[in-house]
């Protein structure tokens, strides 16, 4: 009987063990004080971190603004491009006309017989070039001096 004694008095201890554990988990947990150093190491970085994002935002609100006025420039440009090709368009079609009554012009000539609704045509056509290859001047000139605006305002 000293084995059943013994097993006995081995459960008690055990159960009383596990009583005493039961007691200290039950028991309210010490709230754990970390070191000073450690403390203020902490909020050092948690401010740091805020300014850090904080950074980031300005960054990210400057990156977005640059971008919108880049891409409002290109807009710009496309259509001054589209503008001045345009007027080369109709420079062309003024050229055209006038080299067509030239040869109209010539060849009436040579045939002796003289047609002043063609000088008129000739006429006509040439002021129409010399409006177009105006037009298509000051449309450059506009492309250029679109470009040449962000410079001299110090934007660049």
């Amino acid at each position: 009987m000293s084995t059943i004694e013994a097993l006995e008095q081995r459960i008690t201890s055990a159960l009383e063990r596990i009583g005493t554990g039961l007691d200290q988990l039950s028991a309210p947990v010490a709230q754990a004080v970390p070191e000073p150093g450690l403390q203020e190491a902490l909020d050092e970085e948690k401010l740091a971190n805020t300014q850090l994002q904080e950074r980031l935002k300005a960054v990210n609100q400057q990156f977005e603004a640059s971008t919108a006025e880049a891409k409002e420039r290109l807009a710009a440009q496309a259509e001054t491009l589209e503008r001045l090709d345009m007027e080369v368009q109709q420079l062309q079609r003024a050229n055209q006309q006038l080299r067509d009554n030239n040869a109209a012009l010539r060849a009436a000539n040579a045939e002796g017989v003289a047609q002043p609704e063609l000088i008129n045509q000739g006429l006509e056509a040439e002021l129409d070039g010399l409006r177009a290859a105006r037009s298509a001047d000051r449309a450059e000139l506009d492309a250029v001096l679109a470009e040449l605006k962000p410079i001299v305002e110090g934007q660049v």
